[in-house]
């Protein structure tokens, strides 16, 4: 083939390829637009012209029809018409009430909170500090109790985002083996609920923040559990709850900078039996990054640590560091068929802290 014939793409052209990487901002801040006025769930029933649309949000009808104009150009949206949109399977992720909904997400990782946060990286960059104490003066977890329509949609978002991450985890480890679970900083409960509905004869508790417990104590009883599952408030810095067989820790300690995970680790390690396991379900950085969407979600996610809470994604060898700090000894290492791998851990018999 003449190489004057060959086709120039842009994956192909390292300069259009980082044009569009700088300018990716741009779709995510339009997809938030999206995801913010609904404009997929009034799309559900029927294509409806601009007019339509902007009467239903309240807009600018000039303005949201451009917006609406660029998310078609990448395949959120069709223009069917001149003016008429109607939804396509990328914008119905954005549903409200669709099975794994990511608008809670798009909301949560594009909303103002998240996007002042990173406009501030370069100061966690030259400070080692979190981005986000330094945008809003105080830390991740006492703004969002402070906040609570950020902490809903937070909390949205995260239950939408793990289902895959729950079936994968459940499916790879043997937690059938266990008859008591404690569920240290779980959230709204979707793990636990998901492992008690695969295991009936198990029991747990939910252990978090009170602001956070209350919540879990919801779906807890709308999952009709109340009388398997216990919740506890509490700060995992201090002291967690006694008599489990295992304690899991889904992706707790990547929020944490290795002090503060210690000591999340030795809290447990304080209330554990000798034969209870310690389960860290968490995302593990490679020890070398090559180009591939799996180290990209990873790293992606311990820049997202870096700016919010100051802690950090680690690799196998760090994870196992982090263990033998609190008194823990690796005895297994559980890849699953997603980003999580369980860690599992139990009490270092030659332990001398």
């Amino acid at each position: 083939m003449n190489e004057q014939n060959k086709t120039v793409t842009n994956d192909t052209v390292p300069s259009m390829a980082m044009l569009q990487m700088i300018s990716a901002f741009r779709s995510s801040r339009a997809i938030y637009v999206a995801a913010k006025l609904g404009l997929a769930d009034l799309l559900k029933d029927r294509p409806k012209s601009r007019e339509e649309l902007a009467q239903a949000t309240g807009t600018h009808a000039s303005s949201l029809y451009r917006v609406m104009r660029m998310l078609a150009s990448i395949g959120i949206f069709a223009e069917v018409e001149e003016g008429l949109f109607a939804l396509t399977p990328l914008a119905a992720t954005l549903l409200s009430d669709a099975p794994g909904s990511l608008r809670a997400g798009a909301l949560s990782t594009l909303g103002e909170v998240s996007y002042q946060t990173w406009g501030e990286i370069m100061h966690t960059v030259l400070t080692g500090r979190p981005a986000f104490d330094y945008v809003f003066g105080m830390g991740v977890w006492d703004y969002r109790a402070e906040h609570p329509e950020v902490a809903k949609t937070f909390d949205e978002a995260m239950a939408n985002n793990i289902e895959h991450y729950n079936v994968a985890v459940l499916a790879e480890y043997p937690f059938s083996v266990f008859k008591n679970i404690v569920d240290v900083g779980g959230g709204d409960g979707s793990f636990l609920i998901a492992l008690l509905k695969t295991n009936p004869a198990m029991n747990g508790v939910l252990f978090d923040l009170p602001h956070v417990a209350e919540k879990a104590k919801r779906r807890i009883a709308e999952a009709d559990l109340v009388s398997r599952c216990e919740v506890v408030a509490g700060d995992v810095f201090t002291s967690v709850p006694q008599g489990g067989d295992a304690y899991v820790l889904s992706r707790l300690i990547n929020a944490f900078e290795n002090e503060r995970a210690v000591a999340v680790l030795k809290a447990c390690h304080k209330a554990m039996g000798g034969n209870s396991k310690l389960l860290l379900v968490q995302r593990v950085l490679p020890d070398r990054v090559e180009k591939s969407s799996t180290a990209q979600a990873v790293t992606v996610m311990d820049l997202q640590m870096m700016v919010n809470t100051g802690g950090c994604e680690r690799t196998e060898a760090e994870h196992r560091a982090l263990a033998e700090s609190a008194g823990f000894r690796v005895t297994k290492v559980v890849p699953t068929q997603s980003e999580m791998t369980v860690i599992e851990c139990q009490h270092n018999s030659e332990e001398r802290w």
